[in-house]
Parts: structure tokens; sequence; C-alpha cells
């Protein structure tokens, strides 16, 4: 578990069960769809049900589920899910309320994240994606992005840079 900014933590789901999830004072970003976003709606598919209301991410209190899967093709990441977690973090931390987000390895998924959010505030000025990366593995080492996530963060990055 990482501090990538004051408050803000990027870690995998080891980092969540054993350091976050018995504490109070904290809301977490579940950037993984299993086991959390399984769980919280409760479907025993391969899939949550495309029509359930929260088939694209569960609020539970302090805690925003995600149904993110790390894959290669960024068609199956959607704007709104990323949209909503960079809110929820930025209301959290408007709050004075600590953040993890996490992902199951802490590899791609929650530092995809952090990352985005580093550059909707601004964090990284004049920067393209490559140079912000640099900047970023700079606090935050393992980030090692799917081609997914690496897609999607690279053809959304104007829309999410100040």
């Amino acid at each position: 578990m990482i501090e990538i900014i004051p408050n803000l933590f990027i870690g995998d789901q080891n980092d969540y069960e054993s350091r976050v999830s018995r504490q109070t004072g904290w809301a977490v970003v579940h950037a993984c769809k299993e086991p959390y976003h399984r769980q919280a709606l409760g479907y025993k598919t391969r899939g949550a049900p495309r029509n359930h209301p929260e088939y694209l991410m569960a609020k539970r209190g302090d805690r925003l589920i995600l149904n993110l899967v790390d894959v290669d093709d960024p068609s199956f990441i959607a704007s709104e899910i990323v949209d909503t977690a960079l809110q929820f973090i930025e209301d959290s931390l408007s709050n004075g309320i600590k953040v993890l987000v996490h992902c199951n390895q802490g590899e791609s998924r929650a530092p995809s994240i952090g990352l985005l959010y580093m550059a909707n505030k601004g964090l990284f000025p004049q920067m393209d994606y490559h140079q912000s990366v640099i900047e970023f593995m700079k606090k935050y080492p393992p980030y090692n992005p799917a081609g997914g996530f690496r897609q999607f963060t690279i053809t959304n990055w104007e829309r999410y840079c100040r």
C-alpha cells in the first residue's frame, strides 16, 4: 500500500484485507470484480446480470465496488465506472477521509485509477500519458497496466487531464 498523494493510497487485495478492512476512517474503491462485486450482488453466474441496476458498480457505505476485469480489450472498461471512482475519491478526500483504491494485485486497475485521479487534479501539467507514467512510477513503482487499461488511459488521457 503506497500513498501517492496525501491520504490517497493504492494497493492490492491483501492491503485491503489485512490493513484497512477492519479500520474506521477509510473509504475504499474495490477496483476488481472478484470477489467484491460478486459478493455485493450475490451472483453465481460467470458475470453479473446485465440488467441488474448495480451491474457496473455498487456502493455500500464507504465502499465503492466496481465491476472491473483486467483484460486486454479496453471496450470492457466503461468510462462511467472510472468517472464514478474519481468522484468517489474526490468526495472522500474532501471530507477528510483516507482512501484506498485497490485491485487484486495492485498493478493495473487501481493504479490506473490513481494515475487518472492525479491527472484530473492537474498534477501532471503539460505532460502526455507517457511522461506522466514516468512521473507516476516514481511514486508507485509497481504500476504495470494490462493492455485494456493502458489503452483506455491513453485514449481518454486528454479527457481526464486538467
